[in-house]
């Protein structure tokens, strides 16, 4: 392809980064902004044209959204982490963030089979502005469907701002904890920032705010999920491989029609999403050392730079955003936005 200047690796950098995370589909978005532009623009940034590198050059910006996400979510990706392995030493699995770790593990499985298959047809075949548009309403579509859903079935259960944190003693909350796990064993409480969770369940005032410990309920919440919940909420995050399609938005999607809350679907799609896009990029990086791609690189770097920040304030903005409202208003700008492209570039 022809080289990428820095101002259009900027451009798509921030556009990568923010519309990854809000429920809007960053491939597709990356696919139609350079085509409703035109000219230069519209020849550097086709993804279907032969040995282009844009596809490699978005992939790679996925791993600074990641280490953005993993920024953001840094207590709970260790509590994860450590719970894993601690899992696998010692060979069982007991408390909810061991359970929460494996449950990432197998939701992410569909994803990643699915790229690996995916690839090259949707470099081909599917990068164009034609699908990308069909594929963002369709996408609205099925965002606003889910929300009516969820509404007839009456499972909005979202959490006002200014609920009371439940603070009864440890011995009252066991049943709750309990509940995370399938183990006939006592379930070992993990720690909240260096501390036990009977002292936050006892009101005991060194936990710095009641975000962290709100933080933890949601994570134990989304412990209890099953095995298949999670497995199909991660097929359904593979959807996002179809240029249009939001990852996020998709995989709360998922999470809402298995009865997550909005905020729980929210935090679980980016929690999911983080190694997924980040494993791509990965995987992608190499490529952009090759001798055809060396002209890319500088300029990749810096819309890589400024992805992670717009994903960074996004996610930011998300947690906050989905603890009293929806994905109506993202469903109808997609289906708007996919019809008014399709239209533009169909007719």
């Amino acid at each position: 392809m022809s080289d990428l200047s820095y101002l259009e690796a900027a451009v798509i950098g921030l556009l990568q980064g923010v519309s990854e995370l809000f429920p809007v589909s960053s491939l597709g978005h990356s696919v139609l902004l350079p085509a409703l532009i035109g000219g230069s623009w519209a020849r550097d940034l086709d993804m279907s044209a032969p040995h282009s590198s844009y596809l490699s050059v978005l992939v790679a910006m996925h791993v600074a959204t990641a280490l953005a996400l993993v920024i953001f979510f840094w207590r709970d990706w260790v509590r994860i982490t450590g719970g894993l392995l601690t899992s696998v030493r010692d060979r069982r699995i007991q408390t909810p963030y061991q359970r929460l770790g494996w449950l990432l593990v197998v939701g992410t499985i569909p994803v990643g089979i699915a790229g690996l298959v995916l690839e090259k047809v949707v470099r081909e075949y599917l990068g164009k502005p034609v699908p990308a548009s069909i594929f963002l309403a369709l996408g609205g579509l099925v965002l606003y469907a889910v929300e009516k859903y969820k509404q007839r079935r009456g499972q909005n259960e979202d959490i006002p701002h200014n609920e009371t944190l439940d603070r009864t003693p440890l011995h009252e909350q066991e049943t709750m904890v309990m509940s995370a796990v399938s183990t006939e064993q006592t379930v070992p409480i993990p720690a909240v920032r260096g501390h036990d969770l009977h002292d936050f369940l006892a009101g005991d005032d060194r936990y710095e705010s009641d975000a962290d410990a709100q933080d933890f309920q949601s994570d134990v919440r989304l412990s209890r999920q099953s095995w298949l919940q999670a497995l199909l909420i991660g097929a359904a995050q593979s959807l996002a491989l179809l240029p249009g399609i939001s990852r996020s938005g998709i995989t709360m999607a998922g999470g809402l029609v298995r009865g997550l809350r909005h905020d729980d679907a929210a935090r679980f799609a980016f929690l999911l999403s983080t190694p997924a896009i980040g494993g791509a990029g990965l995987l992608k990086i190499p490529e952009l050392f090759a001798p055809e791609a060396q002209n890319v690189l500088g300029p990749a770097l810096l819309g890589s730079v400024l992805a992670g920040i717009g994903a960074y304030i996004s996610v930011r903005f998300l947690t906050s955003y989905f603890e009293t409202r929806t994905l109506r208003p993202f469903a109808l700008y997609c289906i708007i936005a996919g019809l008014a492209c399709f239209g533009w570039f169909a007719v």
